[in-house]
């Protein structure tokens, strides 16, 4: 392997058991230690003992990505977008064969494989597909398909704009930069997470569902992510403000509660992930009444979003430049860059790559303007401490309290599209209403002055993310696949996050980040095409387009 992966920019290697780790930690250990190394290092390994799905593991290695994916072998490998350089196959002989076509689609030119405990009928099939098995050595093999493979992505210039400094531009930044981008940032306030991430508290939760859907594995993807992220930029409670103090999201009543112990029944949560709890253990827990039980997650809490940015914005160091107080008026593409330029006419910045990041201010650009994204109003109320139940944890269902956090509790939050960004008492009163309903206290908050804090989240009709390259919807014709539909050259987004912006932003800004690199995808492609902004032109084609939805996640 050594001398294959010499002279390489990237290296990528799929091993069908990771075990206990070993054979991984020695593999970069060699990386480490060859002066010939290829700059980065990916690791794809399938997993037990995980959630179903893939899972990236944050490396303290700038080099070195680690996948572990947990599924069946013939699954994971349809699922896994990336170009395979050396393949490692053991333990798999219960597997079957058909894994062999999947491995084949996506192994590179001449890649090598290394197998042992095959069956004749893997063997066989693996044949078939392209692999010449060594007559000296028939536990070696290298791919001698003839067939096309997809060319190996050219390497990047590495320099990007990025518009917007809240949550899902910072995190953008902090990939790129990570991966030796050298980023401009153009925010048009003062500071960093001044529009819907300058909330006090946002809340970070999975989600579960009977079926275990694409919106959840997605929400799960991400979340499962942003915690292991969050601990490299430090940790949530000591880097970046907030706690990992748990979540419980209370069931709506007896009907709901019911569906909720059906979908624990299933089994498909571990505890430290998601428990159900009926009553007497959520009121033990609460202190509060909790009549039709709730999901406890454990792992879940809050964290200040500004705080987020700006240790994300941090560890970018030297590779950022950015400009604030600045406003990206309009986008030009001229040969190979894209120029953004301000209102008076002024040259803000120049790149080949340039990241839509700013939320609801993205439309001004004509490039999304066709975007389906609703801006919804979003008022938080904020709540003295001293006037509430000391609680544990976040506490959810229609509506969100947190903890105090320096003497506040922050309780919302409202939905609804006007455009105004002041504070109203009628949405101060509804928090209220749908906290003392959370709290089962008719009294709580008596008399609470109305403070607090509006923002506009940015939402698409089906809730999830647009994360990718940006469709134009002009040229795309009569176009009925994701992969054929026109983009723009270099222009990419990163909006609609809705209520969850906290937890999107780390695996959002992954996926474009490896995207751009020409990396092995750290999700499923069915689960990276759900965010693909380009499934609305498909969309658009085949149904009337209808009325934005409006969320009611109790997030942020």
């Amino acid at each position: 392997m050594l001398l294959h992966w010499r002279g390489r920019e990237r290296y990528t290697v799929f091993d069908t058991d990771y075990g206990d780790g070993s054979g991984v930690r020695a593999l970069v250990q060699a990386w480490r230690d060859d002066p010939l190394r290829p700059a980065r290092l990916h690791v794809v390994a399938r997993a037990d003992g995980l959630m179903p799905g893939f899972h990236r593991i944050p490396q303290a290695e700038p080099g070195v990505t680690l996948d572990l994916l947990s599924a069946p072998l013939d699954i994971a490998l349809a699922q896994l977008v990336a170009r395979l350089d050396f393949i490692r196959l053991h333990g798999i002989a219960r597997e079957g064969t058909a894994f062999a076509r999947p491995l084949a689609r996506i192994a590179a030119a001449h890649a090598q494989l290394q197998a042992s405990g095959l069956s004749a009928a893997q063997a066989a099939a693996l044949a078939g597909e392209g692999f010449a098995f060594e007559e000296a050595s028939p536990s070696e093999a290298h791919f001698a398909s003839r067939k096309p493979r997809l060319p190996v992505p050219a390497t990047p210039q590495r320099r990007a704009i990025v518009i917007g400094a809240g949550i899902a531009g910072s995190a953008a930044c902090e990939r790129l930069c990570a991966r030796g981008w050298e980023v401009t940032l153009i925010e048009r306030h003062a500071r960093p997470a001044m529009e819907a991430s300058g909330n006090h508290a946002g809340i970070f939760m999975p989600l579960v569902s009977k079926d275990d859907n694409i919106p959840t594995r997605l929400v799960r993807s991400a979340f499962l992510y942003a915690l292991r992220y969050w601990e490299g930029l430090g940790g949530i409670g000591r880097a970046i403000d907030g706690a990992a103090c748990g979540v419980l999201q209370l069931a709506r009543d007896a009907a709901h509660a019911q569906v909720q112990r059906a979908i624990a029944a299933s089994g498909h949560y571990p505890p430290q992930f998601a428990r159900w709890l009926e009553q007497p253990e959520a009121e033990a827990l609460l202190g509060l009444p909790a009549p039709d039980g709730g999901w406890l997650f454990p792992q879940g809490g809050w964290a200040r979003p500004g705080s987020v940015c700006e240790a994300m914005l941090a560890a970018c160091g030297s590779r950022l430049q950015a400009h604030f107080g600045a406003c990206g008026a309009r986008l030009e593409r001229a040969g190979d860059e894209w120029t953004v330029i301000d209102e008076q006419g002024q040259v803000l910045a120049r790149a080949a790559t340039v990241i839509l990041a700013s939320g609801a201010g993205a439309a001004q650009f004509p490039q999304a303007a066709r975007l389906p994204l609703a801006a919804l109003r979003g008022q938080v109320s904020h709540i003295d401490a001293a006037t509430l139940p000391a609680l544990p944890l976040v506490l959810c269902r229609e509506a969100y309290v947190t903890p105090a956090s320096h003497g506040i509790c922050c309780a919302g939050a409202t939905y609804d599209t006007d455009p105004d960004p002041a504070l109203w008492q009628s949405s101060h009163d509804d928090n209220l209403a749908k906290l003392r309903a959370l709290l089962s206290d008719p009294h709580a908050a008596a008399k609470a002055p109305l403070k607090g804090r509006v923002g506009f989240r940015t939402v698409a009709p089906d809730r999830l993310p647009l994360v990718g390259r940006l469709p134009d919807f002009d040229a795309a014709g009569g176009t009925e696949r994701l992969r054929e539909v026109p983009r723009y050259p270099g222009l990419y987004s990163l909006l609609g996050y809705a209520s969850r912006g906290i937890t999107w932003a780390p695996l959002a800004a992954e996926l474009l980040a490896a995207g751009l690199e020409g990396e092995p995808l750290p999700l499923e492609a069915s689960l990276a095409d759900a965010l693909d902004p380009a499934r609305f032109v498909l969309r658009a084609r085949r149904a009337p387009r209808g009325p934005h939805c409006i969320p009611t996640d109790p997030e942020q």
